[in-house]
């Protein structure tokens, strides 16, 4: 008797999604160790894949209005670009220009090199800066005698630096770099969920500065060094290259895009009902790549429980502004990468990435390309501006700043309500909780941003991951529900 075929539904077509379809087709409709063919369809809200990947192109610029780059660290995301045959697009940032700037006390002052969130790493570098007072560096410095907290429950990123490194360190360092990653608050965010590996350089090591200083001593004995790598990669036709490369390796699966998914239903047979507006379809195995606020609505009829889980992780909403400029007419070299504003500046900017002085191919030749972020935790409010007024403002901001007074020749605005999610103290007990309520709901399965990491890489390592439960899930004896 052949193996009954096994239907799974994807619901997001994010680069978390796209991971998880990419990972279920990859043996090419091949069946699972255990002999079940699969069958996979994915569905998306929008009319486009990506989520927040999003790409334009115009008049020669290529303007990212999401993600503009992911960490080379984190192997996932150069694994699958290899994977697809990208290799030859992957870009680095522009070495000549490797300068990045604060902005304190009306001017811009450049970060001093080798700083690893606030740490010294290079001990020179960071004694001739002028972005933090000698009393702040004498506190830094104290750091090396500073007992390790030995506790082990969870505390915020600003508690554990403030502690560690001193009140202007955060404030005027730290906080800023936090912002441009997680566009969050540093006094809610949590240590374990996000830098989990400065809580054990601090248990290993008793010192933060002890722990660096030593891997670049060990880099130097082995004859290696980081000094002129880049941390950042991205690829040279644009991140959504990435995103139209996986959707076209999934032939053979049902992919709907402007279709959005109502309810999952619960049922004996089929196992699961996907509800759309005008039609649904069964499911043995469910991966729902969503937001956890999306996947919050669609589980309650499932679990409430589960469904009060995931409302209960926040997101905060932000928007991209990108300007083109005339290169002649600009005064300012933009010789860097960018600037981070601390909040303590109390600018309606969080920063801002000079694009085509960090990347290659991003402007025509006669032009540059910068982007403005505004809005973040506790600042949403910027969302209820409209596109004319968020050009003004990110205009007065680069005026304030730069000295930029130009009109630009291309301006792009790109609104991301509720999509940054928000590790705050005690995330991973809430992922705990939320695991606990899927065991008793064989066959769904969570993955994305919203739970174990917020960058490219760590959303294909989740999709991917979750692709290979779901083929462990059949694998199993179909379990009865309960």
């Amino acid at each position: 008797m052949p193996a009954v075929a096994r239907h799974v539904v994807i619901i997001g077509g994010g680069i978390t999604g796209l991971a998880a379809a990419y990972a279920l087709n990859e043996n090419d409709g091949r069946s699972s160790p255990a002999g079940s063919p699969l069958s996979c369809t994915l569905v998306e809200a929008s009319q486009r894949l990506g989520g927040k990947i999003l790409t334009d192109r115009a008049d020669g610029f290529v303007i990212e209005g999401g993600a503009e780059s992911f960490l080379a660290q984190k192997p996932w995301g150069i694994d699958l670009c290899r994977r697809l045959g990208l290799t030859d697009s992957l870009m680095t940032t522009n070495p000549e220009h490797r300068k990045t700037f604060v902005f304190l006390q009306g001017r811009l002052q450049e970060l001093p090199e080798g700083v690893v969130m606030g740490v010294p790493a290079k001990l020179g570098p960071f004694l001739r800066s002028s972005v933090l007072s000698w009393p702040a560096k004498l506190r830094i410095a104290a750091e090396l005698v500073i007992p390790r907290n030995r506790r082990i429950e969870d505390e915020s990123l600003a508690t554990f630096f403030r502690r560690r490194l001193g009140q202007e360190a955060l404030d005027r360092m730290i906080e800023p770099l936090l912002s441009g990653i997680y566009t969050a608050d540093a006094d809610q965010l949590s240590l374990l969920a996000t830098f989990p590996r400065f809580r054990e350089m601090e248990r290993e090591h008793g010192s933060l500065l002890k722990a660096l200083w030593l891997s670049r001593w060990r880099e130097w004995r082995a004859g290696e060094t980081s000094a002129s790598a880049t941390p950042f990669v991205t690829l040279r036709e644009g991140l959504d290259h990435l995103v139209h490369t996986l959707g076209g390796r999934l032939t053979g699966m049902t992919v709907l895009t402007g279709t959005r998914v109502r309810q999952i239903r619960r049922q004996h047979e089929q196992r699961y009902e996907i509800v759309m507006d005008d039609h649904s379809i069964p499911a043995d195995a469910v991966i729902l790549a969503t937001p956890a606020h999306d996947a919050a609505g669609l589980v309650s009829l499932l679990d409430q429980s589960l469904a009060d889980d995931l409302a209960r992780i926040p997101y905060s909403s932000s928007v991209t502004v990108s300007l083109g400029f005339r290169k002649h007419e600009l005064r300012h070299d933009l010789d860097g990468y960018g600037y981070v504003v601390p909040r303590i500046e109390n600018r309606l900017s969080m920063a801002s990435t000079w694009t085509s002085s960090k990347w290659a191919h991003r402007a025509p030749a006669d032009s540059v390309l910068l982007r403005c972020y505004l809005g973040g935790a506790g600042r949403e409010a910027v969302l209820e501006r409209t596109d004319k007024e968020l050009i003004a403002l990110a205009q007065g901001e680069l005026r304030a700043i730069l000295g930029i007074d130009q009109a630009p020749v291309l301006a792009r605005v790109y609104r991301w309500p509720r999509a940054m999610p928000q590790y705050r103290v005690g995330h991973l007990q809430q992922l705990a909780a939320i695991d606990e309520r899927l065991e008793h709901i064989p066959g769904l399965f969570l993955a994305g941003a919203g739970y174990r990491g917020v960058g490219i890489p760590d959303c294909i390592r989740d999709g991917m991951a979750t692709a290979e439960n779901v083929r462990r899930y059949f694998d199993k004896a179909m379990p009865t529900f309960v």
